[in-house]
């Protein structure tokens, strides 16, 4: 899964997952350009910034205009406030979808000429919220819905020229962890409801990233690879058992005649 030799694009590419994938396109020997609003406040190692508004277009067109060649390109900028629907207009939860799911669409189209001469790939960082309620964040799930369907649709409009491919990505520890979690105990709390039993690490993300943007991944367009430990524990199995005891009634668990042809 060596990227020697090619050039990758992160957008939100200064902390979080984005760090966590830039530093491992870096490791397996892509130059990388990383691209937010703000210059990080601890640069990525062997990476170069370039300051970016993924929602302006001009702005996103300036940039691809001034790169030399690109091969990969990761649309991971985004995110969301929690804002139950109730609290905005809904012209406050478009911005959200625009920077989710139009953002990555902006900074696709200025990329296709580059990662069409490339015969290159593209990487969307969707969400489990895309698929499931997403109370508190319901227009970024709906966004990151929006963002699966787009990635197959540019699979298909864009092949064979470039494969176009969606992480979808779990709970991830990164620095602000503890606005969603809690403190120590909260993450804790919430990384046993995991079936791998922790959360992810952003190199998790990035390994999975640099598979699909590799030619090990050369077959692989149009998919959704599910990065999340297994998913979620479903709710009904711990209501089901709660209050019971680890012991079994041997006359209630005698087996049925049904069970003794299995």
């Amino acid at each position: 899964m060596e990227l020697d030799g090619k050039v990758a694009v992160v957008t939100g590419g200064t902390r979080g997952v984005g760090a966590g994938i830039a530093r491992a396109f870096v490791r397996a020997g892509a130059e990388v350009v990383v691209c937010a609003r703000r210059p990080p406040e601890v640069p990525v190692p062997g990476t170069e910034f370039r300051p970016l508004d993924v929602r302006d277009a001009e702005d996103v067109r300036r940039l691809c205009g001034e790169l030399p060649r690109l091969d990969i390109l990761v649309n991971n900028a985004g995110g969301s406030p929690h804002r139950p629907l109730t609290d905005a207009d809904a012209a406050r939860h478009a911005r959200v979808v625009e920077l989710n799911l139009v953002a990555p669409l902006t900074v696709s189209l200025a990329a296709y000429e580059h990662l069409r001469r490339a015969r290159g790939s593209i990487v969307m960082i969707g969400s489990v919220s895309g698929g499931r309620p997403s109370p508190g964040t319901a227009a970024y799930g709906a966004a990151k819905a929006g963002l699966e369907s787009l990635a197959r649709s540019m699979a298909v409009e864009w092949a064979p020229d470039i494969r176009v491919n969606t992480l979808v990505v779990g709970m991830v520890r990164t620095e602000l962890s503890h606005l969603h979690y809690g403190d120590q105990d909260g993450v804790a709390a919430v990384a046993r409801t995991v079936p791998l039993g922790r959360l992810a690490e952003p190199s998790d993300v990035g390994a999975a990233a640099v598979f699909l943007a590799s030619d090990a991944a050369a077959y692989i367009s149009g998919a959704s690879l599910l990065v999340h430990g297994g998913g979620e524990r479903p709710a009904f199995l711990d209501a089901a058992n709660a209050g019971r005891t680890p012991a079994v009634d041997k006359e209630s668990r005698k087996e049925s005649p049904d069970e003794r042809n299995l």
